[in-house]
């Protein structure tokens, strides 16, 4: 089939300015880009074409990569990634931090679906409903999504399921012993035979799997890491991703020694994740990017995921992520739903519950329970629909009671449902370092965490958000600049064959958008999942059409049924890059 796109500003992914022009695909690739020759462009291009899309007065660009998602589990039960492809994405890589759904043991598979539900907050109801659970090795499951998908989508694997795979329940705090590290080499080597695009690990204290103990990856050495790592390096297309404990507090130098080391073995770079700007500390950013410099230094490659937008984390006593690390909160949250609602109407659990989060004990949490700046962001029952958008502290003055009675009173009418939104507070100059941090080479943009922690945050927003936010309305880069960083960088560290640019010859990978209204509408609750659980979602404005290997999966913020995106699979559909080259190419 034939597709022109005619009239349209191509912005072509490799950090040229746009010129007019129509595109035209044919099957799955791009066949031509013929620039326009006046007023409404060249109407030959694509004569004859099977489908015309007007593109006049829109940008075309390569479909964006998300370097860091969490769809292994929801591609099972939503072909589409969605909301992903609504806000222009195209490719999604998933079995980051460490956790991926294979390679599995049968025996297994309860510990790794609770695992994923505590760590990326994916809820157990859909993770038991929605996913079959019956692979065995990296290449089965792989296979189950063949032909399935709407999406680009690979896979690294996931270091606490390799562990879990050879050492069952000794992986959780145990040492592997060296028959322990030579089968999980070996399945390592067999996944990558199979197509896994490389290996991710976690050493961050955050991470904790459905018993509430380290995932299995926090036992392991830094020799178990190192000869894991060194076993990506004979498989082509492969690269390396990882979470150390200074990826959050700062870096000390055995961990850039770490992050550097592991790079060298690989022989690949490693990102790591997550760096946050803020312009209260920029030395920090300074500090932690200066790990890419020393690697640098060593002929090895380190690089910072950095957020592309501002993370919104939504609070919720349904669910109580976040919440219950206050003291003395936990054992609350652990109570079925009608003991819950009794203890947070009782005057006296109210003020245990509040003591605990303001004493010192709460250490960096204290900083929510300053109950009155949080935000009702949403509401569900009709008698709280007025304070919708309205912060606590507000509500109480109204009410005339206290704040934190304010905030439960809302919970509770809610069936503790509410949505809850703490401030937040950046600036303009967050927003200059965030760009400036967003094109040094020692970094990259990413980090959505799409597909997890459904019920706080909806990573799905970071390309919009960049475009809508740092481009249209601040004006802070160029739209080539933005297209560039999302699109063309991420393909080439990973070295997605073919994609991330649009020429001649390349994937067919199409986003087409309107530059004056690019963003996101605000996000909200959808009760869509398996088993009747919800998670949070965030339409696109401003994405009108987005085509995947030349065939259109979503149209003015709808998918359209389509689903022929590749199962992504090392060396086949992608090319080796080695630590310290100059995989970034042409410059910003």
């Amino acid at each position: 089939m034939t597709v022109a796109i005619r009239g349209g500003a191509v912005v072509d992914g490799t950090g040229a300015a746009p010129y007019r022009a129509d595109v035209v695909l044919e099957g799955d690739r791009v066949v031509a880009i013929v620039p326009a020759a006046g007023p409404g462009g060249d109407k030959k291009a694509g004569a004859g074409a099977d489908t015309v899309i007007d593109a006049a007065g829109m940008l075309v660009a390569p479909g964006f990569v998300d370097l860091h998602t969490h769809y292994d589990a929801q591609l099972f039960w939503d072909p589409n990634a969605s909301p992903s492809p609504l806000h222009g994405v195209t490719t999604v890589l998933g079995g980051n931090c460490g956790f991926s759904l294979a390679p599995l043991d049968p025996a297994g598979a309860d510990y790794i679906s609770r695992m994923m539900a505590r760590v990326e907050g994916m809820p157990l109801a859909a993770l038991r409903a929605g996913v079959p659970w019956d692979w065995s090795s990296f290449g089965d499951w792989l296979g189950r999504l063949d032909g399935r998908v709407a999406v680009n989508a690979g896979f690294l694997v996931g270091h606490s399921t390799l562990r879990r795979l050879v050492m069952g329940e000794r992986a959780v705090g145990g040492a592997a012993s060296a028959e322990d590290l030579e089968a999980m080499e070996a399945a390592l080597h067999a996944a990558l035979e199979d197509g896994a695009l490389g290996f991710s690990t976690s050493q961050v204290h955050t991470h904790n799997d459905g018993d509430g103990n380290p995932v299995p990856s926090r036992a392991a050495s830094r020799a178990e890491m190192e000869r894991l790592a060194a076993a990506v390096r004979p498989h082509e297309g492969t690269t390396v991703e990882l979470i150390v404990p200074g990826c959050l507090n700062g870096f000390t130098d055995e961990e850039i020694d770490f992050m550097a080391t592991m790079s060298l073995l690989a022989d690949r770079p490693v990102n790591w994740n997550v760096l946050g700007v803020s312009a209260m500390n920029p030395d920090g950013a300074k500090h932690q990017l200066a790990a890419g410099t020393a690697a640098a230094e060593r002929g090895a490659t380190v690089l910072a995921l950095t957020l592309p937008h501002t993370m919104q984390v939504r609070l919720s006593f349904e669910h109580g992520a976040i919440l219950d690390g206050l003291p003395r909160w936990r054992e609350v949250f652990a109570l079925p739903y009608e003991d819950r609602m009794a203890a947070f109407s009782d005057p006296e659990t109210r003020r245990r519950l509040d003591a605990g989060a303001q004493s010192e004990e709460a250490g960096i949490l204290r900083h929510l329970a300053v109950w009155e700046r949080l935000i009702f962001e949403e509401t569900f029952a009709g008698e709280n629909a007025a304070v919708e958008g309205r912060t606590v502290g507000e509500v109480a003055r109204e009410r005339g009671v206290a704040p934190f009675d304010a905030l439960l009173d809302v919970v509770v009418a809610d069936g503790l449902r509410t949505g809850l939104r703490p401030p937040i507070g950046e600036s303009e100059q967050d927003w200059v370092l965030r760009v400036e941090t967003w094109q040094d080479p020692r970094a990259i943009v990413g980090g959505s965490d799409a597909g997890a922690h459904l019920d706080t945050m909806c990573g799905a927003v970071y390309s919009t958000s960049m475009l809508g936010d740092a481009v249209r309305t601040r004006g802070l880069m160029s739209w080539e600049q933005a297209v560039r960083q999302l699109t063309d960088v991420p393909a080439r560290l990973y070295g997605l064959r073919d994609r991330g640019r649009l020429a001649p010859g390349a994937f067919a990978d199409v986003v087409v958008f309107d530059p004056a209204s690019i963003g996101h509408t605000p996000v909200r609750t959808r009760d869509d999942l398996p088993g009747g659980a919800s998670r949070l979602y965030a339409e696109a404005t401003g994405v009108r059409h987005v085509l995947v290997n030349g065939t259109e999966i979503a149209r003015d913020g709808e998918f359209t049924g389509a689903t022929p995106g590749t199962v992504l699979r090392s060396g086949r559909d992608t090319d080796t890059v080695h630590a310290g080259s100059d995989w970034a190419g042409v410059p910003a």
